[in-house]
């Protein structure tokens, strides 16, 4: 899984004005918290560094450099601005190498579905999983196979292969469906009326 560096600076101050300055100054407030360090660390870091992380469907680990401090972590909640989109808080979670971790993974579609060549459309239902296991062991992304697809018909959880980690997201959960085009509807239902 790919990595990525983020310089941090402990904050001193947390209160509101504070906060408002490190904002003004183009910087994040954030906070890592878990398994893989001893007590929580309040920190700001420039908000240019979180665009690769959040402006991407990858996912990464997070290698926060705060002070000299280095933790391992994962982006646990990023918190947006409702109008203006900029990004007003980051929550890190530093792991451990040896407790399992959650993490939502991208879905990547493999393959060419017989249902697209007949006119179907692909129509993505969930594009993320929802696995845990140890941080090593997470992909960059879960391959789905479309290849035996005709129309209508879906790829489901329970069909994905997950080798080293466990898939949380629930079985029966249409990951890709083959979608009937309306004009494909009606010519298929004229079809079976005929064959009765």
């Amino acid at each position: 899984m790919k990595s990525l560096e983020i310089i941090g600076f402990k904050r001193a101050n947390l209160d509101s004005p504070s906060v408002s300055e490190i904002r003004e100054e183009g910087n994040v407030p954030c906070v890592v918290y878990g398994p893989g360090i001893k007590e929580q660390v309040h920190f700001y870091a420039p908000a240019i560094l979180f665009r690769e992380l959040l402006y991407t469907p990858e996912v990464h680990m997070v290698a926060l450099n705060i002070e000299g401090i280095k933790v391992k972590a994962i982006l646990r909640e990023a918190q947006f601005h409702p109008v203006s989109d900029v990004l007003l808080h980051a929550d890190f979670l530093a792991y451990s190498d040896k407790k399992p971790i959650k993490m939502d993974i991208p879905v990547d579609i493999k393959g060419s579905a017989p249902g697209i060549l007949k006119g179907g459309k692909l129509e993505m239902k969930t594009r993320t999983l929802s696995v845990k296991g140890l941080a090593q062991d997470l992909p960059d992304s879960i391959p789905v196979y479309i290849s035996n697809l005709e129309l209508g018909k879906s790829v489901k959880v329970h069909e994905v292969k997950a080798e080293g980690f466990e898939i949380l997201t629930n079985p029966s959960v249409s990951i890709a469906t083959i979608g009937i085009p309306r004009a494909l509807r009606g010519k298929k239902n004229t079809e079976e009326e005929d064959e009765i």
